[in-house]
């Protein structure tokens, strides 16, 4: 009796533990629910709110984009025609360019051909001594005889070369003189040109000395007869060369004469840099 007794409490026993062992999970996932949903409910809504935001600050990037893009594909059509104009310009100013070149070229061979420069000394045209003014003498000032002390003064032929730096210039005396030049062949003379240096290259600061009124003659072969060919003012405020045009004679002339009436102030000396003669060479026929 007694162990048929304990026998039905162990079976009964059993069951109940495998009621509890069948409740336990369900009341566990129970209570997880009761504690779990709400949290889950709120991650979720957060989760919806951000996905909200970013979907609307994507569409604000994707419009701003979109306008961004907008006006720089305009700006960069605006900027694509301005560059075809400055190609057009640009192949219209090279073609302006070459015309400017050709017309450069045409002009030189022109002064070349028609100013071709007879008072060169590598060409021929020599000093006529004779005729021609003294160099300055600086004796009455010992500032200028020391320095001439260590170089002597630039002799007349000077002015037939074509170095005209600052003092490589033909001194002579006093305010008024002459040069006679004898050119390399008889020319029929159609301009000189006479070249002073500007003011701001002067080692002294100013042109006192630059000759002002010029006379022009040619001479014969005999240097008896004189022809005037020009007279002219030569302004220092203007080009440091300057070219007067001569009087046509019909004549050809072996020599030339300037003759400097005045210069820009300065009693002592008057400096002349360059003379160049320009003409054509008498043909053989009208030699006499």
């Amino acid at each position: 009796m007694c162990i048929f007794t304990v026998q039905k409490m162990a079976v009964h026993k059993k069951r109940y533990l495998k009621f509890v062992v069948f409740l336990l999970p369900v009341v566990l996932a129970g209570v997880y629910s009761g504690t779990s949903l709400p949290v889950w409910t709120m991650r979720a809504k957060a989760q919806k709110e951000d996905l909200t935001w970013a979907s609307a600050a994507e569409k604000k990037m994707l419009r701003n984009l979109h306008t961004f893009l907008t006006e720089h594909t305009q700006n960069l059509h605006l900027l694509l025609e301005e560059v075809a104009q400055l190609g057009v310009e640009i192949s219209s100013l090279k073609k302006e360019r070459q015309e400017l070149n050709q017309a450069a070229l045409e002009l030189a061979s022109e002064i070349y051909v028609g100013r071709s420069d007879w008072a060169l000394k590598s060409s021929g045209a020599t000093i006529d001594m004779q005729r021609t003014s003294k160099t300055y003498d600086c004796k009455e000032n010992w500032v200028c005889r020391i320095l001439w002390f260590f170089r002597t003064p630039n002799p007349p032929d000077t002015i037939l070369q074509p170095d005209v730096s600052p003092e490589n210039c033909w001194p002579l005396q006093g305010h008024q003189g002459q040069v006679v030049i004898r050119l390399p062949a008889r020319v029929h003379l159609t301009a000189v040109s006479v070249q002073h240096i500007y003011r701001e290259v002067s080692p002294s600061g100013t042109v006192t000395s630059a000759p002002r009124d010029i006379a022009v003659f040619g001479v014969n072969a005999d240097r008896e007869e004189e022809t005037l060919l020009g007279m002219f003012v030569y302004n220092v405020e203007k080009e440091a060369i300057q070219t007067f045009p001569l009087k046509d004679t019909h004549r050809a002339f072996s020599h030339i004469k300037l003759i400097v009436e005045s210069n820009w102030g300065n009693t002592a000396y008057t400096c002349i840099y360059r003379v160049q003669v320009h003409g054509k060479m008498a043909k053989p026929e009208n030699l006499n």
